[in-house]
C-alpha cells in the first residue's frame, strides 16, 4: 500500500521538478526586491487566511451534530471581544499592505533610475548606465546599443553590477518585455517609449520573452540574456562589431516584416537616426514622422491655422475658415497633401529656378501695383528698363489683408 502511494506521488514530483523559481530567486537586485515584496505581502495575508481556515475546521468539528457536549446558546448575538478581533486584525493587515505597496510602487518604479547595485552598495556617481533601445518586432526582439553603435536580434548582454537603462517601443502591436531574472515586465507600444531600469548581479545566461500575446509567432518570441563580467562584455561587443552587418533603414524594413524563429543576428554598424525614426514611425522614405505631425497639430492642424507651417506669410486671424483671400484667392482652399522637409526644400529650390527663368524671359507689368502701404500708382512699365527686373519676379496684384 505504501509503495502504491509513492507511485501515485511520482507524477506530481515530476511536474514540480519542471518549476523554475527564478521569480523568487532572481539574479538582479530589482527583481529580488520585487520578489521580497511578493513574499512579504503573502505572509501578511496568511496571518488572516491561516487562522480563518483553522477556525473553520475547528468549529465544524466542535459543533458537529454528534457532539452532545457542545455548548448551545440560541440567544447569543453579540461579542465585543470577537468583534474587535474580527475587524482590528484585518484592518492592521490592510494598513501594513498599503504602506508596503506605496513604498514599493515608488521605489521600484521602472522609470526611476536605480540608486543601488545590491544591498549595501550604492551606485557610484561616475558610473554611466548601459543604454539599450528595445524594439518589439513581429515576432522577434531587436536590441540597439547606441553607446557602442551595434545592434542584435534575439540576443541581449549586459555587464554585471552596471545599471541598465532600457528604452522600449514596438513596431506594430502592443507587446511586453520581460526578463524574470532581471526585473518586472513592461509594455512595448508602437509610437510610444516606455522605460525600465535594472541591474544584473550574477553572471549567467537567462531567458527573456514576450509576456503579452501578439499574434501567431508569439510563443517563439524569446531571447537569451547574458550577464557577463566587464571583460566578457567587451569581448561580446567586439564580436558583434566584427561579425555584424550594417543596420540601416532598408535592412530594418526587411526585419520588420513578420517572421518566426529568427536566429541570432549581429549588426556591427547602426544608423544613428534609426531609433528616432522607429519611435516616430517614419522609417519608410517620404513618410511624415509623428513629431512633425504633432507640431502641425500644435500649430492648429491641417486648416487655415496651419498656413504658418508651410508659407512664410502673416497669419490672418480674421479670415474665414476654409477661405483665405489673402493667400489663395477667393475660392475655398484645402490642404491636399503634406511633404517632408526634404521634399519641401527641393520643391522650393525648383520654384526658385522656374521664377528666375520666367523673370528673365517675360518682364511683368507693374501698371496696377496696389496693396497695403502702396497709396499711389508706381511708374508705368514703359518708363522702366529691363534691368529693373533682374532681381526676380513681382506679383501683378498684391491683395492686402486685414491687420492681424
Amino acid at each position: 500500500m505504501r509503495r502504491l502511494r509513492l507511485l501515485l506521488l511520482a507524477p506530481v514530483v515530476a511536474l514540480l521538478s519542471a518549476c523554475d523559481l527564478v521569480v523568487l530567486r532572481p539574479a538582479g537586485d530589482v527583481a529580488a526586491q520585487q520578489g521580497d515584496l511578493l513574499m512579504i505581502s503573502t505572509l501578511l495575508m496568511l496571518l488572516i487566511i491561516v487562522p480563518v481556515m483553522g477556525l473553520t475546521v475547528f468549529f465544524a468539528w466542535k459543533y458537529r451534530a454528534s457532539n452532545k457536549e457542545a455548548e448551545y446558546q440560541p440567544d447569543w448575538d453579540h461579542s465585543t471581544s470577537l468583534e474587535l478581533v474580527i475587524w482590528a486584525a484585518p484592518l492592521l493587515i490592510i494598513i501594513c499592505l498599503g504602506a508596503l505597496t506605496w513604498a514599493g510602487t515608488h521605489l521600484l518604479d521602472p522609470y526611476r533610475p536605480i540608486d543601488r547595485i545590491k544591498p549595501g552598495h550604492a551606485v557610484a556617481e561616475n558610473v554611466e548606465p548601459l543604454q539599450v533601445n528595445v524594439v518589439a518586432l513581429d515576432w522577434k526582439w531587436m536590441f540597439i546599443y547606441p553607446q557602442y553603435g551595434v545592434a542584435t536580434v534575439n540576443e541581449l548582454a549586459a555587464p554585471v553590477d552596471r545599471p541598465i537603462r532600457f528604452h522600449i517601443t514596438s513596431s506594430s502591436v502592443m507587446n511586453s518585455f520581460y526578463i524574470p531574472a532581471l526585473a518586472g515586465q513592461i509594455y512595448a507600444m508602437p509610437g510610444m517609449e516606455t522605460k525600465l531600469h535594472a541591474v544584473i548581479n550574477k553572471p549567467g545566461e537567462y531567458q527573456g520573452f514576450s509576456a503579452n500575446y501578439s499574434g501567431d509567432g508569439f510563443s517563439n518570441m524569446r531571447f537569451a540574456f547574458h550577464g557577463l563580467d566587464q571583460a566578457g562584455f567587451d569581448r561580446w561587443i567586439a564580436g558583434v562589431r566584427q561579425g555584424g552587418q550594417p543596420l540601416d533603414r532598408d535592412r530594418y524594413l526587411e526585419l520588420e516584416k513578420p517572421s518566426e524563429k529568427v536566429p541570432v543576428l549581429y549588426f556591427g554598424q547602426v544608423d544613428g537616426a534609426l531609433w528616432d525614426a522607429i519611435l516616430n514611425m517614419c522609417v519608410e522614405p517620404g513618410k511624415m514622422c509623428m513629431g512633425e505631425m504633432m507640431q502641425i497639430d500644435r500649430k492648429g492642424g491641417l486648416s487655415l491655422a496651419s498656413v504658418r507651417n508651410t508659407m512664410p506669410l502673416i497669419y490672418d486671424k480674421y479670415a474665414g475658415r476654409g477661405k483665405s483671400p489673402a493667400y489663395f484667392g477667393s475660392n475655398e482652399s484645402y490642404v491636399m497633401t503634406i511633404c517632408t522637409p526634404l521634399q519641401a526644400e527641393a520643391a522650393a529650390a525648383d520654384r526658385m529656378r522656374q521664377s528666375e527663368q520666367q523673370a528673365v524671359a517675360t518682364p511683368v507689368s507693374l501698371d496696377r501695383l496696389t496693396g497695403q502701404g502702396v497709396s499711389h500708382k508706381v511708374t508705368p512699365m514703359a518708363a522702366l528698363t529691363s534691368n529693373s527686373f533682374a532681381a526676380g519676379p513681382v506679383s501683378t496684384d498684391i491683395r492686402s489683408a486685414p491687420n492681424a
